[in-house]
């Protein structure tokens, strides 16, 4: 044998081949990195598990929040319970990529309709463990006017095999998307949470509304005090109110009115009644989550996790 192709073994001092040394290598490493994911599975499990539940309202955080982080679906669990929060809005991309989202775009329709749901299974399970409700999940770009059904369907198996009664979307402009949505959730006993932005009126969710039982408000607050017009602090309140058995989550972040800019800024420095939002979860026993949407930019030094626990800090103080 050449001396090229031989290694010393320096454990043993013997001499192996190049091939079986690179296999122990290969094999070597394989165990780092198994030990390296149990280590960071089992730091997930906290002496008692995270709890943002205060007084009946559930204090819940949207992934999105974590989006300046590494987008790896055990880092986001990580991120939760560091956080200290048992309740979850789930992105999708995490999970998709978990369960083998293709790259190609092209493929992702065809991989949707097919894919099998366990690795869907061992999310729920993941999260199960680490004491963590998944209440709604929002898949990415999968419930369009331009999604097959299959993919719609595939969403809304995925969204109960989570767990979540709830999968969220971007409200649409199209009446008949709405319609198509709200007739499919109730084929698959899923609600479709509407979410809005600077469009937010009162009466913005109307439609869908009537269309379908199935069909929901994920009502963004900070966005509906940003809009400008007739919005305000009380106007949201009292919407909330009359609304109450169509919400199926909020999205809790300050933001300054549009007359004052409409900015985004840490809590307690913006325009949104988040304490009064809040307290009124708290008198009315809503049972709907109250959803950190962590949006304003972090502070040197600090990141997401952090600032997000700021946010329960915040929630836990106005309701006790």
């Amino acid at each position: 044998m050449k001396a090229k192709e031989v290694s010393k073994n320096v454990v043993t001092g013997s001499m192996v081949s190049r091939g079986e040394f690179l296999k122990r290598s290969a094999l070597a490493s394989l165990a780092v990195l198994t030990a390296s994911r149990s280590l960071r599975a089992g730091s997930l499990f906290l002496p008692s598990p995270p709890n943002s539940k205060f007084h009946g309202v559930q204090v819940g955080v949207t992934t999105y929040s974590y989006r300046s982080m590494v987008d790896e679906i055990h880092h986001v669990l990580q991120y939760i319970v560091e956080s200290g929060i048992n309740a979850v809005e789930l992105k999708g991309h995490a999970v998709e990529k978990y369960a083998g989202l293709p790259e190609d775009k092209s493929k992702i329709a065809e991989w949707r309709a097919t894919v099998g749901m366990e690795k869907f299974k061992e999310i729920r399970r993941m999260f199960d463990k680490a004491g963590v409700r998944i209440y709604a999940f929002k898949p990415d770009n999968a419930l369009g006017v331009n999604n097959t059904d299959e993919e719609i369907a595939y969403a809304l198996r995925v969204t109960k095999i989570l767990g979540a009664p709830t999968t969220t979307t971007e409200l649409p402009k199209e009446s008949a998307q709405t319609l198509r949505l709200g007739k499919m959730g109730e084929k698959h006993g899923v609600f479709i949470g509407y979410h809005a932005h600077l469009q937010a009126t009162d009466t913005v969710w109307d439609t869908a509304l009537t269309q379908s039982p199935n069909n929901t408000m994920n009502l963004d607050c900070g966005h509906y005090i940003a809009s400008g017009g007739a919005n305000t602090a009380q106007s949201l309140l009292a919407l909330i109110q009359h609304k109450h058995d169509r919400i199926t989550s909020l999205h809790i972040k300050d933001r300054k009115t549009k007359a004052h800019g409409g900015a985004n800024l840490a809590w307690g420095e913006g325009d949104t009644p988040i304490k009064e939002i809040l307290q009124l979860l708290k008198n009315k026993q809503y049972k709907f989550p109250a959803t950190i949407e962590l949006e304003y930019q972090i502070p040197e030094g600090s990141d997401a996790v952090k600032e997000v626990k700021k946010c329960v800090e915040y929630s836990k103080e106005a309701l006790g």
